[in-house]
């Protein structure tokens, strides 16, 4: 009676699954509060136009930043780990078929120029 108080153990697939959407899901709920704390930031400061474009620039970059770090996070590991598991979806380039180099031969040196012959 083991095996119903045991763990099922969680496949690569899914552990991936898991972690995109925890990710996505930090991701977001990181994003609302920022942008909540913009509006509160925004509400109390009543009219001042300057130091309300100041809280909308901050807010604006760092919810770009934000998602702009995911998604660059996330694609630089989809990639790592389709390399590492030689992923067939990826394009692979042909080998080059060559001809093996022919031997050149090697050029004689000129020859010496002699009061007989001025010009070789």
């Amino acid at each position: 009676m083991m095996g119903k108080d045991r763990a099922k153990p969680i496949r690569e697939l899914d552990l991936e699954r898991y972690r995109a959407l925890y990710g996505l899901t930090a991701v977001v709920l990181s994003n609302f509060a920022i942008v909540a704390v913009a509006i509160a930031g925004v509400w109390r400061l009543g009219g001042d136009k300057s130091v309300i474009i100041g809280v909308l620039t901050a807010a604006f970059t760092a919810v770009s930043t934000m998602t702009t770090a995911y998604l660059g996070i996330k694609a630089v590991s989809n990639t790592a780990q389709a390399m590492a598991q030689g992923d067939p979806r990826r394009t692979q380039t042909p080998p080059e078929t060559t001809t093996p180099p022919t031997e050149t031969p090697t050029p004689t040196p000129p020859s010496p120029r002699t009061p007989d012959n001025p010009h070789p």
